[in-house]
C-alpha cells in the first residue's frame, strides 16, 4: 500500500495526528472533518479524501472518534512504537535536537550523537556523550538504528549519508542544505529553514 499512496497525503497525516492529540489532551472525544480542517488549515473534503485512502474511520453525522483515529494514524505512520534515532553533528542544531524532549511522545527516541571534532567528542550533551564518528557505522549497526538526523555542514553531508546507508539506516532527516544521493530504499526528508523563509518572503 505504501507505494500507492501519494507522498503529499502521507505528509498530511502527521498534521492530522498532531491536531487530534491536542484535542485528546483537552478531553475532546469526537471531531468532524470540518472542525479538524479548521484547526489544520485543510479543507474538510481533503481530509475525508486523505483518510479514505486507508479505510473508513468516521460516521456521517457523528464525525471521528478521536482516540480511535489517533490509534489508526499512529499505526499507519508506524509510530505506534518508539524508533531509536542517531544524530550526526554535535553543533548548534545537534545540541538542540539532543536536548529536545518532544520527540518521545511522537514516536522517536534519540539514543546516540556523533561528531568528528576532538573538542566535542566525549563531552556531554543533555543525557548523551558525543561519540567519535569513526565508530558510527559499527555502533548504529549493532544498535539496529534505522532512523538518523544529519546536522553537519553541507560539505560533509553526503559522506555522512553514505556511512549511514552502510550502517543500515533507512530514513534520514537532513538539515544540511544539500541534496543527498542515496539508494531508492532509503527515504530522505529535508529541513532547510532558509528555504522556507525565502518561500514566505515571496509573499511579503
Amino acid at each position: 500500500m505504501a507505494s500507492r499512496i501519494p507522498d503529499i497525503i502521507i505528509g498530511r497525516l502527521p498534521i492530522y495526528l498532531r491536531a487530534l492529540q491536542h484535542l485528546a489532551e483537552q478531553g475532546v472525544q469526537t471531531v468532524s472533518s470540518q472542525e479538524l480542517g479548521e484547526r489544520v488549515g485543510i479543507s474538510a473534503a481533503q481530509i475525508r479524501k486523505d483518510l479514505s485512502q486507508f479505510g473508513e474511520f468516521g460516521k456521517q453525522g457523528t464525525g471521528y472518534n478521536i482516540p480511535f483515529l489517533i490509534e489508526k494514524l499512529r499505526a499507519i505512520l508506524k509510530v505506534d512504537r518508539i524508533w531509536d534515532v542517531a544524530v550526526v553533528g554535535a553543533g548548534d542544531i545537534g545540541h538542540a535536537l539532543a536536548r529536545y524532549q518532544g520527540f518521545f511522545k511522537r514516536g522517536f527516541r534519540i539514543i546516540m550523537i556523533f561528531d568528528n571534532d576532538p573538542a566535542k567528542i566525549g563531552k556531554p550533551i543533555g543525557d548523551f556523550v558525543v561519540e567519535d564518528v569513526v565508530h558510527m557505522v559499527e555502533r548504529i549497526r549493532l544498535a539496529g538504528v534505522k532512523v538518523a538526523m544529519i546536522t553537519v555542514p553541507a560539505s560533509a553531508a553526503q559522506h555522512v549519508a553514505d556511512k549511514l546507508v552502510e550502517a543500515g539506516v533507512k530514513a534520514i532527516l537532513n538539515y544540511a542544505p544539500i541534496h543527498l544521493d542515496v539508494p531508492p530504499d532509503v527515504k530522505v526528508q529535508y529541513v532547510d529553514p532558509a528555504t522556507h523563509l525565502q518561500r514566505m518572503t515571496y509573499y511579503l
